[in-house]
């Protein structure tokens, strides 16, 4: 593990080995974070936090709690999570803290801001400066605000071509692997 002298890492805090912790980063008591993970320049992570291995948090991202990032995740810079659905100054809602999950190998894209409450699919890729406010499905390419489904990525992370719903069969241009589109989901074919 590598920790810059200006991060603050709280006694009881979990990290993995190979971890790297750049300047002005802060990461509570709580938080467990796994190996070979990356947080950039001015990251705050929380006490109730679970993130995954090779995980990269550019710089300028609080993760906050209840969130849980699964392995290989990307959190774009000054991307946004948060944790209250409607928050107000003058009303506590820590008891109300809705949790939300990005699943493995996805990428949330600079300044994309991921409401509370929503779960992003396997591989799902959220464009840059996208609002995602409810459940997206694995490998879903997610642009706008609010965002929408526009199409399809590979774990490579190229856009598939395929259509939006329907039946059908592409291979990824660069890694040869197949993917299928049945019901308006795609898997990655064995």
């Amino acid at each position: 593990m590598q920790v810059h002298a200006t991060a603050i890492v709280d006694d009881g805090a979990e990290i993995g080995e190979g971890t790297r912790i750049w300047h002005w980063v802060h990461i509570c008591s709580g938080a467990v974070i796994g190996r070979e993970c990356s947080l950039g320049q001015n990251v705050f992570v929380g006490n109730r936090v679970k993130i995954g291995n090779n995980v990269k948090v550019q710089n300028n991202v609080s993760v906050y709690d209840n969130v849980t990032l699964e392995d290989d995740v990307f959190c774009g810079p000054s991307m946004v999570f948060t944790n209250v659905y409607n928050p107000r100054s003058a009303v506590s809602r820590k008891d109300e803290y809705r949790n939300t999950v990005v699943r493995r190998g996805a990428t949330l894209g600079a300044n994309c801001t991921i409401v509370c409450g929503t779960t992003i699919g396997r591989f799902a890729f959220v464009g840059a400066g996208a609002v995602v406010n409810r459940d997206v499905p694995d490998y879903a390419l997610m642009v706008g605000v609010p965002a929408r489904h526009i199409g399809w990525m590979s774990e490579f992370g190229e856009r598939l071509d395929l259509p939006l719903h329907g039946a059908a069969e592409v291979e990824c241009k660069h890694t040869g692997d197949l993917y299928r589109l049945v019901n308006g989901r795609v898997s990655k074919v064995s």
